[in-house]
């Protein structure tokens, strides 16, 4: 587990599935050979013959007021064509709870899109029946991400809507909001498109410091130093492209705290400038 303080607001990461390997159907590009050289990943990010590690987490933001977890995860009793997220049984809430969030006490949930490892916990099973898993909470779902997969497929994945998030909708627990839209004083979003078209990154904001969650924008920190590498889930691998180098000459060099929504503990740090153009992560 890592906390992190933003002037007045807490942010703390629970994982659910941290991995080595298995990644380069994500980060095609991201071949050993590659990712070797760069000598700043290891040996969080990746390991010394050159193989990504990546987690599958969530960060509550504590304002002292509100409760928000943002993106969460795979979940457990879902069916998924991929094998190591098939029928999981993860101590999951149980970690939330230990970390001092007991699911009742959450009062929004926010993803930042709808992809499988972004909404699984959003549902639970009970009774033969997916139900909300935090049922005291509103579900901010992006007005444009719904558009889009309220229509389309993760057939690849699974009945990811059916299970994660039509139920939200379907008990009235769902909000539709814009791509900029201010859940409180010290968080708001913005647009980050590309991954998925109604893709959003998360900023916070409180007694003058900065952090911001990527999302889906970065999956893994090699990206920092090879921006051009799409991922192969992106839905638009030019506007992502796109999205990440305006993000990185954005916050780079500046006091802005960036936690990666994928990235492997120690998870967040401070964008640099390296060498003639390129960048790293400053943890």
């Amino acid at each position: 587990m890592n906390t992190w303080q933003v002037g007045s607001v807490k942010i703390t990461r629970v994982v659910e599935v941290e991995a080595m390997g298995g990644t380069r159907f994500i980060l095609p590009q991201a071949t050993p050979e590659a990712i070797k050289p760069i000598d700043w990943l290891i040996p969080h990010f990746a390991s010394e013959e050159g193989k990504l590690i990546m987690s599958i987490h969530a960060l509550i933001i504590d304002t002292g007021v509100r409760r928000i977890i943002v993106d969460t995860c795979l979940g457990n009793d879902k069916k998924r064509e991929i094998p190591a997220w098939n029928m999981l049984q993860t101590t999951f809430l149980a970690d939330l709870e230990a970390a001092g969030y007991p699911r009742e006490s959450i009062d929004t949930v926010l993803c930042t899109h709808l992809h499988v490892d972004h909404v699984g916990w959003n549902t639970m099973l009970v009774d033969g029946k997916w139900v909300p898993t935090f049922p005291n909470a509103r579900y901010l779902i992006g007005e444009k991400e719904w558009a889009h997969w309220s229509c389309a497929s993760q057939a690849e994945f699974g009945d990811v809507i059916g299970d994660s998030v039509s139920p939200i909708v379907d008990a009235g627990l769902a909000d539709f909001v814009d791509m900029d839209h201010q859940i409180c004083e010290e968080v708001s979003l913005f647009p980050s498109t590309g991954h998925t078209p109604g893709h959003v990154c998360v900023q916070i904001r409180s007694g003058g410091g900065e952090a911001v969650i990527t999302g889906d924008s970065m999956h893994h920190p090699c990206q920092i130093a090879h921006p051009e590498w799409s991922s192969a889930a992106d839905t638009d691998q030019d506007a992502a492209r796109r999205t990440r180098e305006g993000f990185l000459k954005k916050y780079s060099n500046s006091d802005t705290l960036i936690i990666g929504t994928h990235f492997a503990g120690p998870t967040a740090g401070h964008l640099k400038t390296r060498g003639a153009g390129g960048y790293w992560l400053k943890t």
